[in-house]
């Protein structure tokens, strides 16, 4: 029983990083067979996944409430539930910006940077099935340290990508709408990296 509890929270953040999962193979799914008139659809399923990791958030928080012993510091469970929650925000948000900003054509760089996202949030779900044992595992800083490269792929693509848009496209609200998503698929990597973060930091504070 004893072992069965102190797995709960690891178990939970893998169920949270799965619904980011979920959300980033969506994304793809909507960059790579794009329909601009079959965008409001996909944001709805997009937001059925934030939904539902949102509704496994709150279990979370509501056993940790009624919580005296955690196999790890509460406000680290509060941080990292919180961090794998945005992840699928974001991914969330650049479908919302995307039809908000009325998109009708992917750009190349965008399916780039989307694979960087589903690789990203991979590598993360991996980690965390590792991360109930981070004393002992062998794979678990090797993970962390490819989410961190993986960002850094995301924010030079992010550099080139928005240079290109300036500098090649002469339709302003293709700029203007692009800027913005770009912007928001780079927010993607960077709640990615801060996912690896906090597991680095339960892994300090407790080696």
């Amino acid at each position: 029983m004893a072992r069965k509890r102190d797995l709960y929270y690891f178990d939970k953040f893998v169920e949270l990083v799965d619904y980011s999962c979920q959300a980033a193979d969506l994304l793809d799914n909507i960059m790579n067979n794009f329909d601009a008139d079959k965008l409001h659809i996909k944001m709805d399923e997009m937001h059925t996944i934030e939904h539902a990791g949102d509704e496994a958030r709150h279990v979370v928080v509501k056993k940790l409430a009624k919580e005296f012993i955690t196999p790890i510091e509460r406000e680290d469970i509060m941080e990292l539930t919180d961090a794998i929650d945005n992840v699928t925000d974001a991914i969330e948000d650049v479908v919302m910006r995307m039809y908000m900003f009325n998109v009708r054509n992917i750009r190349e760089r965008a399916l780039k940077m989307t694979d960087i996202i589903v690789k990203c949030c991979n590598a993360l779900k991996q980690a965390l099935e590792e991360f109930h044992n981070f004393r002992k595992s062998k794979t678990l800083h090797q993970l962390i340290i490819e989410v961190n490269k993986l960002e850094e792929e995301g924010d030079k693509l992010f550099t080139d990508a928005t240079r290109d848009l300036y500098v090649n496209c002469n339709d302003f609200k293709e700029i203007s709408a692009w800027d913005i998503v770009f912007y928001y698929l780079e927010k993607c990597c960077d709640a990615c990296e801060d996912v690896a973060d906090a597991i680095e930091n339960v892994i300090m504070k407790n080696s």
